[in-house]
């Protein structure tokens, strides 16, 4: 089975290394070229286009950041993968996209006689690392079980969430969840150094109740250490509620999400969008 990758930033070269430490045949494509170094000295071939890459694949997988970076890698006239596909074949896009965008993109590739999986992932650089992302699949589902053999490859698990777009749905979802609760304890932070009392103490015994989830024990030390290195940066979490609101409707019929995005809007206008969506405490530490 010939797998092509396209897109080798954070999370794209992590699972593209998984996918030859399986021993399957792989071509890569990046806009820096550079970024294919690594992957080629294992083995991988390097392809100058999108187009070049998909020529002969079985699965085409495309990891890039948002709506119209993946519209680009895929529809291109000229170089894009969908172009150099073959009918038969599956095109996987595992960017987090729009709920809109991901139905579209669906559109445009089967109409081309291509099969089309939505398959964004949970975790970030370190889950990426180990092999442990967690795949959300929208698309046919016997299409999901043909290559759910290859998903795993990168991830831990793989579950199958119903029509094209629902894997983005659920994708935004999840990213949703996980900012509100950044921006809660960010304030809280700053609340209860206002009010003279030690955030960690407070939020430890906080952290003893039902209330408490497993990712808040690994935001409040990064809030607390200063420790912003990048993993999920403010700008796409930014990004991802934007989405989830145009899903909404309306930023009224989504009111705590449209403003926790402005949380994170805010923070990206101070000049920390290309930090941890933990920096969101810079806003109200020690205010």
């Amino acid at each position: 089975m010939q797998i092509a990758f396209l897109g080798l930033g954070a999370m794209g070269s992590r699972m593209a290394a998984h996918l030859l430490s399986a021993g399957y045949p792989l071509t890569v494509w990046n806009r820096t070229p550079a970024a294919a170094a690594e992957l080629v000295s294992r083995g991988a071939r390097l392809a100058a286009t999108p187009r070049e890459a998909a020529l002969g694949a079985d699965i085409v997988v495309v990891m890039v950041r948002d709506d119209e970076a993946a519209r680009a890698v895929w529809l291109d006239a000229g170089q894009g993968a969908l172009a150099g596909m073959k009918a038969g074949a599956v095109a996987i896009d595992s960017s987090t996209l729009s709920f809109e965008g991901s139905r579209a993109l669906g559109a445009a590739i089967e109409a081309q006689g291509v099969r089309f999986l939505d398959a964004p992932v949970s975790g970030s650089r370190p889950q990426a690392d180990a092999g442990q992302l967690i795949f959300l699949v929208g698309g046919d589902q016997a299409v999901f079980a043909q290559v759910e053999p290859v998903l795993k490859a990168m991830g831990s698990a793989a579950h199958y969430a119903g029509p094209v777009g629902s894997g983005a749905l659920v994708k935004l979802a999840t990213n949703t969840l996980l900012g509100v609760q950044v921006t809660v304890i960010a304030e809280l932070v700053g609340v209860l150094q206002r009010n003279g009392m030690d955030p960690a103490r407070a939020l430890e015994i906080v952290g003893s109740t039902a209330v408490w989830s497993p990712y808040a024990s690994r935001a409040l030390p990064s809030m607390l250490a200063g420790d912003f290195r990048p993993q999920f940066p403010v700008e796409l979490v930014e990004k991802d509620f934007g989405y989830v609101l145009r899903a909404a409707g309306s930023d009224a019929a989504a009111p705590t999400i449209a403003a926790a995005r402005q949380v994170f809007a805010d923070t990206a206008a101070a000049g920390f969008g290309a930090e941890q969506l933990t920096a969101v405490v810079k806003l109200f530490a020690g205010k």
